[in-house]
Parts: structure tokens; C-alpha cells; sequence
């Protein structure tokens, strides 16, 4: 089977490589650095799994730059565009999927297209009827940052936004390119679908929140942050998982979704909701805080990624609480192997980690790494548990 894939990001990558193990996979990008990357069994994306496979598996995936190559004559297309948030109109921009939907439709009209990017609730509803001779399934995504092939060759579950025919051959194809068996599959409606993706990223976000929001109360009040997590956690409904302290939720998706569901509950009644997302904004408000209180002439940002393993800066949290030193005047300095440049938001960047350490008076650190350990006392964090 020909399967064509639009967008080489982590969701789209992460597809084409776990279907190209028994299909023909053509994945498009309109990067043309990604291609040609791709092109040498390169992985562009920060993520064990791909990488290996890249180099070691034997692969029908085929990266190309020509839309028609990719789309022409494929059963199924996937789409795995961006779709960030936009403040100013409570929406996701959703332009770049329409994008990939006229481009798939001028080479194909017969193929079923999956849109897998995160969409608002009764997207797929909507562009249906925009598009009435398409055949467009739903199907969510429950991928990590740097774990997005790992995740789907053993998936917690499938969903797929549609009871039909082509529904059950392309959760088919999921299980088939898995190592995980006996993988729950659930077929819902479309909209039903959008709604799981959003609600489970959004309850993510209220776990986060509800531990950060356990260590601010502890750090206030003197109290030991991981003697209570762990007294809490050994109520097993509750358990031992997914409760590290951290500077905030960030990353691709929870803060967009977490802001998406909520622009979803107009003239619906909720608090909950809301609380998620300003609850991070407050996180983030106390650790500046704690770190002003330490009165620093010069704050060092150890890494700017939201989490160790990842390559990923996109609204990291620690970059929310750079922001509001730097607006209250603060010397801020980054260590970030990553970038080559000198300068990052008009912050230095130090290349060198022993002359970082030196200059920094506190270290802020969302994730703690042995190579601090001779620094110890300047570094802050709330990482009590050493993983992500």
C-alpha cells in the first residue's frame, strides 16, 4: 500500500516511520533542509527511537519536497501539520491542515485523508462540509516530546474518529507496525475524537499543576515537597507517576490544547478549566520569585528545552519564567548547547559550561543533570525525583 504523509514534524515522522516497516511511505515537508536530511537517514528530530530506525531498519519511507510524488496514487494520507494556538483568536490556526487539504485534493481525490494535528472540538465536522467529496477521518495523537516513535510502537491506546470500513483498516495499519500487542482501540465519533485528545492533554496539565501548586504551598511554608508527594502518591488512586515538581507545563502541546478546551467551553459552565491555565502563569510568577529573593545580579538559565532529552524550546516553561526576570530588569545568561548563536531574546549565550557556572550568581535549572553537581548551592530547582 502507498501511504503519503504531509508534515515531517514529530507526529508525522514518528507515522511514517512505524508505517514504512510494511508500506510504502512518501512523507512531504515544504522544509527542504528536512528532506534532505531525511534523505540520509538523518533524523532533524532529537529522538532515540527514530534515529536507530533511520539507520538500521529497513525502510520503504521516502522524503520528498513534490507534493504530487507523495500524494498521487496513496490509500491514505496523513496530515501532521502545526496548528498553534492564536491568542488573539482564541483558536488554533488550522490554516496550515487547510493547506495540506487542497494540496492532497488537486493530486487525490479518492484516498482517505487522517488528520492527526491537534484541532479544535468539531473541526473535522466543519471542514467536511467545506469539502464534501473528501473522505476525512480523525485520529488523535498521544505522543511524548522525544519519545514519538517509542510511543507509537507501544501506544497506551488508538482512537479513531470514525465507525467505518477505512476507520478499522487504519487503526489496522497502527497495530500492525507495533511492537505492543493487544493495543486498545477505541472508534468514536469525530468530534468525540477532537475532545479526547484535548481533555486527556488538559488533565496532563491539571497533574502538573496540582503537584507544582502542592511544592509552592511546601516551599512557602517550609514544609519537605517530596515527603508528601510520596505520602500522596501511595494512595493508588492516585499513585507514584507523573508528579515531579517543575517551573510549568510547557512544550508543544499542553499549553495550546489547555487553552483550546477552554476556548471550546464558551456558554458552557466550567472553573476547572480556567484554572489550569492560569494556575501555570502563577507557577511561574512564584519561581521568579523565589529566584529574586536570592538577590542575584546575574541569573544563568541552565538549558532552555523543556525537558532532559528533548530538543524542543517551544514554550518551555523556564523560558516563562526568563521572560519575567528579564521585565524586571535582571542579567540573565543561557547555557544551551544547542544554539550556536551568541545571543538568544537578548540574553548571552555562554558556549563554555565551566565559565557559565562562574558567572552565574543562581542557576535555574527545570531539570537537574549530575554536571551542576560542583555547582549544587547556586543551583534552583524544583526537580525532586530526577526525571521528567
Amino acid at each position: 500500500m502507498k501511504i503519503g504523509v504531509a508534515g515531517l514534524g514529530y507526529v508525522g515522522l514518528s507515522n511514517a516511520i512505524l508505517l514504512s516497516q510494511h508500506h510504502e511511505v512518501y512523507g512531504y515537508d515544504i522544509n527542504p533542509n528536512i528532506i534532505e536530511i531525511l534523505k540520509k537517514k538523518e533524523s532533524h528530530i532529537k529522538d532515540h527511537e527514530i534515529e536507530e530506525y533511520l539507520k538500521t531498519k529497513d525502510l520503504s519511507f521516502y522524503p520528498t519536497n513534490d507534493p504530487k510524488e507523495a500524494y498521487e496514487g496513496a490509500s491514505f494520507v496523513i496530515i501532521a501539520a502545526p496548528t498553534n494556538y492564536d491568542e488573539v483568536e482564541n483558536y488554533f490556526d488550522t490554516s496550515a491542515v487547510e493547506k495540506a487539504i487542497e494540496s492532497i485534493a488537486s493530486y487525490n481525490t479518492t484516498c482517505t485523508i487522517i488528520i492527526k494535528s491537534t484541532i479544535p472540538v468539531g473541526y473535522t465536522e466543519h471542514i467536511k462540509k467545506i469539502y464534501p467529496n473528501l473522505h476525512m477521518i480523525f485520529s488523535p495523537e498521544f505522543l511524548r516530546e522525544g519519545k514519538a516513535l517509542y510511543d507509537n510502537l507501544y501506544p497506551s491506546r488508538i482512537v479513531v474518529g470514525e465507525k467505518s470500513k477505512e476507520a478499522k483498516e487504519f487503526a489496522d495499519l497502527l497495530q500492525e507496525g507495533a511492537i505492543k500487542k493487544d493495543i486498545p482501540v477505541l472508534f468514536t465519533g469525530s468530534t468525540e475524537a477532537e475532545a479526547i485528545k484535548l481533555f486527556s492533554n488538559t488533565y496532563l496539565a491539571l497533574r502538573i499543576s496540582y503537584f507544582n501548586e502542592l511544592d509552592t504551598y511546601a516551599e512557602v511554608r517550609g514544609l519537605d515537597t517530596k515527603e508528601i508527594i510520596e505520602g500522596v502518591g501511595l494512595d493508588p488512586r492516585i499513585g507514584d507517576h507523573y508528579n515531579n515538581p517543575s517551573f510549568g507545563y510547557g512544550g508543544y502541546c499542553l499549553p495550546k490544547d489547555t487553552k483550546q478546551l477552554l476556548a471550546n467551553y464558551q456558554d458552557v459552565p466550567e472553573q476547572l478549566i480556567k484554572a489550569i491555565v492560569d494556575s501555570n502563569q502563577t507557577r511561574m510568577d512564584h519561581i521568579a520569585d523565589m529566584v529574586i529573593q536570592k538577590n542575584p545580579k546575574v541569573i544563568g538559565i541552565y538549558r532552555l528545552i523543556m525537558k532532559a532529552g528533548s530538543d524542543n524550546f517551544r514554550s518551555s516553561s523556564v523560558q516563562g519564567v526568563m521572560t519575567r526576570l528579564l521585565d524586571k530588569g535582571y542579567e540573565v545568561i543561557i547555557y544551551e548547547p544547542t544554539l550556536k548563536e551568541d545571543l538568544y531574546d537578548n540574553c548571552k549565550v555562554i558556549h563554555e559550561l565551566e565559565d557559565f557556572k562562574k558567572m552565574s550568581d543562581v542557576i535555574l535549572c527545570n531539570r537537574y543533570q549530575k554536571e551542576l553537581e560542583d555547582v549544587k548551592d547556586k543551583v534552583y530547582t524544583r526537580d525532586l525525583f530526577g526525571e521528567n
